[in-house]
């Protein structure tokens, strides 16, 4: 196996034309943009052409969209990072991942799909309240301001440390491209720019499986030394408090169950094609793409182990964290490939531009939708509502940016990145799964068991941050050395105070049972609350609820029929001819 070097021994780095490609892939978003911007014009002047372009899109640029806006650039480092400490276990996570999928196409897309609605929080005023479509969708705002400017942050971080770009400058450029093309063409412009950054995505993680692989020897040569690491060891225990379990990465398809089956990004794209037939084509490449990336990030992370587990650049000081560690690999592998640079940062920022136009978009149609349109007339007109929404994409957009600067100042953002999604997750899935799933529950027992699950998330994720930072909650990483490295390092253990005493449990609990914690909390409250306060049931229209659940609905939950309507006015005229 080569040894590892320094970036300064061997003056590796970014020639101006590895940039090339990123800076096409900038360039195209913009042109794209101005694109559907004056070609849709007039089309766009309505709020549903602006948010599901007069639902003509095609499967599969919608397919690639959603494969994009689901997969960040923190997806793309994370992964091969954690595989490369902790172990080769994210692989059932992407299991995981790809049967929210089937939850999608079987429970939640169909119902969203029959309504016609455009934001997925009108589903909650229909079947709850309008009070509690106002409390989500507060909710998901919310928890999006404090997770995409991490979407672009984390990624501008890393490459701004390895390239010796200035971080403002890749942050306020991405952005501003961003918001550029989101706010003048609209979903029409989010989908295919999508769609072009998903094909980059994809590309560049074939790219560096191949040329990893050949630099490695092998694929036999990379599994051989990974199973003396253990990375591909199973845990199989229950203990909730273990981080990579079976179980706690099986609890990992509520997390992403937000992002593609209720998630408002995923289902507004849905929306914009014409037939269901058509959604069914899409998962079906939705599938198949992110088990691409997925599982080929997986793999690199086997790669990176392969090739520096007996010389760790974390233990040696090259490089300062280890989020690091896969720009790292590409500028010290991949590289030698010309080119190859800049297909790898186009890569890492399709992600984080495709996330955050696609956010952007859903935010502002979410806002417009929940906090907006309840104030304005019902003849307003639609030029105007069209001009409304470009600004509030704007506006998200300018917020967004100006959060990552702020960001910048709060030291540990990656573990946040991971956990924050999570309070919101938990509680957004169980209301839509409760509400299609389970006929009974009634508006009162949902706001109480998604306000429950709210404030028990929020004690969880910060108190365990807090430990966390502490050092008092550590995990055990896979095991690496500096013995191959070419020059001798004295590398010093860190020494904890031994000590008996843990943290309350709960703040020990694995990050990937968080969503599912949610879930099981507003489920429960849920259940209570709806049960002691039957008086507040209301009918409920099967339209509302899963076609797997109606064998579950009694007659008292479903509206009236024409005969029960007719029966009651001539009780109510006989009655009255009595008196």
């Amino acid at each position: 196996m080569e040894n590892a070097t320094t970036l300064n021994e061997t003056e590796i780095k970014f020639k101006l034309t590895d940039y090339s490609l990123f800076i096409v892939t900038l360039a195209s978003s913009a042109l794209i943009g101005i694109y559907f911007g004056v070609k849709g014009r007039k089309k766009q002047s309505s709020a549903n052409d602006y948010f599901l372009g007069n639902k003509s899109m095609h499967s599969f640029p919608i397919a690639l969209s959603l494969i994009s806006c689901n997969i960040s650039g923190i997806t793309m480092i994370a992964i091969p990072t954690d595989v490369y400490r902790f172990g080769a276990h994210f692989w059932m996570a992407a299991v995981a991942t790809q049967m929210c999928i089937f939850v999608g196409y079987f429970i939640t897309i169909p119902i969203f799909f029959n309504l016609g609605v455009s934001s997925t929080f009108e589903y909650l005023e229909m079947r709850f309240s309008a009070k509690l479509r106002r409390f989500a969708s507060a909710l998901y705002t919310f928890n999006m301001f404090s997770y995409l400017p991490i979407v672009v942050y984390v990624p501008a971080l890393v490459l701004s440390q390895v390239t010796g770009f200035s971080i403002h400058i890749i942050t306020v450029s991405v952005c501003a491209v961003c918001i550029f093309y989101t706010t003048i063409g609209g979903i029409k412009a989010v989908v295919w720019t999508d769609a072009l950054q998903s094909i980059v995505m994809i590309g560049s993680v074939i790219a560096i499986v191949v040329i990893g692989t050949d630099n490695s020897g092998g694929v036999k040569q990379v599994i051989e030394e990974c199973k003396k690491g253990d990375l591909f060891e199973i845990d199989y225990r229950m203990d909730p408090t273990i981080r990579d379990t079976v179980w706690s990465l099986a609890a990992s398809m509520f997390y992403w169950l937000n992002f593609i089956a209720v998630g408002q990004s995923s289902v507004q794209k849905c929306l914009a094609l014409p037939t269901f037939k058509e959604i069914k084509k899409a998962f079906y490449i939705v599938g198949i793409g992110l088990g691409v990336i997925l599982y080929g990030s997986v793999y690199i992370g086997l790669l990176i182990y392969d090739k520096y587990n007996k010389c760790d650049p974390l233990l040696t000081k090259k490089i300062q964290v280890a989020d690091q560690i896969l720009p790292y690999y590409v500028l010290d592998v991949i590289n030698k490939v010309p080119g190859l640079g800049g297909l790898f940062i186009a890569s890492i920022f399709s992600g984080g531009i495709s996330t955050l136009s696609a956010a952007m978009n859903a935010l502002s149609c979410t806002i417009y939708n929940d906090f907006i349109a309840v104030y304005m007339p019902i003849d307003y007109p639609q030029e105007k509502v069209g001009n409304i929404l470009k600004l509030t994409v704007v506006l998200v957009g300018v917020i967004c940016t100006v959060l990552v600067f702020i960001i910048e100042q709060l030291g540990s953002i990656l573990p946040l990145a991971i956990s924050l999604p999570s309070i919101s997750a938990g509680p957004l899935v169980g209301l839509f799964l409760m509400g299609m799933l389970v006929p009974t529950i009634n508006s009162k027992g949902a706001l109480y068991g998604c306000i429950s699950s709210v404030v028990l998330l929020i004690l969880m994720v910060l108190g365990s941050f807090y430990y966390k930072m502490q050092k008092l909650i550590t995990f055990e990483t896979k095991p690496t050395s500096t013995e191959s490295c070419s020059t001798p390092f004295n590398v010093t253990t860190p020494i904890h105070p031994e000590t008996d005493w843990k943290p309350f449990y709960l703040f020990r609990i694995s990050f990937y049972y968080y969503s599912l914690i949610g879930v099981c909390t507003v489920f429960f409250v849920g259940w209570i609350v709806s049960y002691f306060s039957k008086a507040d049931q209301k009918q409920v229209q099967k339209k509302l609820i899963s076609p797997l659940m109606h064998w579950a609905m009694s007659d008292d939950l479903l509206p009236p029929t024409y005969n029960d309507v007719k029966e009651n006015l001539e009780l109510m005229e006989e009655i009255t001819e009595k008196q």
